[in-house]
C-alpha cells in the first residue's frame, strides 16, 4: 500500500508532509470511524473555487449564468469519477467489506468523492495554492467549452441556473441525517433558500444523490409557487 501511495502522490505531483491525510481521503466510512467526508466537505470548496478562478481568467467574454453553467459541467459527479479512474483511485480505495461486495470500489459516487476529499487533504496538507495547482494539473485534459450545452442538466445546476437567473444567491445544502449500516447508508439532505424562507428534504444513498433529491423537490415547489 505504501508504494501504491507513493506512486498517487507521483501522479498528484504532490508530496504530503502529512501522509495520513492522504490516507484518510481514500478511506470511505464503511471502512473506519476516521473517513473521509469532512475532507470531502472541504474539497468540494476548493475546487469550486479553483474552476471559478479558472474560467473567471479563460472564459473572460461570458456573463455570470454561462460561467456558472459550464463550472457545472465541470464539477458535476460524472467529469469527477472520470478523473478518479484516470488517477487509478479505485484500486487504492480503502471499503469496508459490504462495500467492496456491493461494488463500492467502482461506485462513480464514492469515486467521485474521494477526488474532492484528496483536493481537500491538499488544502490541509500545503494550503489553496497547491491544492489549485491540483485541480488545474486534474482539469488540463477536460474540454472547457463555453457553449457547454445544459440539455440534460442535474436538478442542482437547474435551481441553481434558476435562482441567478433572479440575481439570488445559491442555495444551501447540509446533510441532517444518515439512516443505515455503513456500506448502505442514506443520507437526509435539506435544500434551503434563505431569501424565500423555503427549505426542502431529499434522500440518497450519497451525500449527492440526496442533494439532487432535495433541489428537485425544491424546484418542484418554486415551480409551483412562481410558476413564470
Amino acid at each position: 500500500m505504501a508504494n501504491s501511495l507513493q506512486e498517487l502522490q507521483r501522479r498528484l505531483q504532490h508530496v504530503f508532509a502529512n501522509p495520513s491525510l492522504l490516507t484518510r481521503a481514500l478511506t470511505h466510512r464503511s471502512f473506519s470511524a476516521d473517513h473521509y467526508e469532512r475532507l470531502e466537505f472541504l474539497g468540494d470548496s476548493v475546487l469550486g473555487l479553483a474552476i471559478s478562478d479558472l474560467l473567471y481568467s479563460r472564459l473572460g467574454s461570458l456573463d455570470e449564468g454561462d460561467l456558472s453553467r459550464v463550472r457545472a459541467n465541470l464539477v458535476k459527479q460524472e467529469t469527477l469519477h472520470q478523473l478518479a479512474l484516470d488517477l487509478g483511485l479505485a484500486d487504492l480505495l480503502r471499503l469496508g467489506e459490504g462495500e467492496m461486495r456491493s461494488g463500492g470500489q467502482k461506485r462513480p459516487s464514492i469515486l467521485a468523492d474521494t477526488l474532492e476529499a484528496i483536493m481537500g487533504a491538499v488544502y490541509l496538507d500545503a494550503g489553496f495554492t497547491p491544492a489549485q495547482a491540483l485541480v488545474q494539473r486534474l482539469f488540463q485534459a477536460v474540454e472547457i467549452n463555453p457553449q457547454m450545452d445544459a440539455i440534460g442538466k442535474d436538478a442542482k445546476t437547474a435551481l441553481q441556473e434558476w435562482l441567478q437567473g433572479r440575481k439570488m444567491k445559491v442555495p444551501v445544502y447540509k446533510v441532517v441525517g444518515t439512516l443505515g449500516a455503513a456500506h448502505k447508508q442514506t443520507f437526509d439532505v435539506e435544500c434551503e433558500i434563505p431569501e424565500f424562507r423555503l427549505a426542502e428534504r431529499g434522500i440518497g444513498g450519497s451525500r449527492r444523490a440526496g442533494e439532487q433529491a432535495a433541489a428537485t423537490a425544491m424546484l418542484q415547489t418554486l415551480q409551483s409557487k412562481y410558476p413564470t
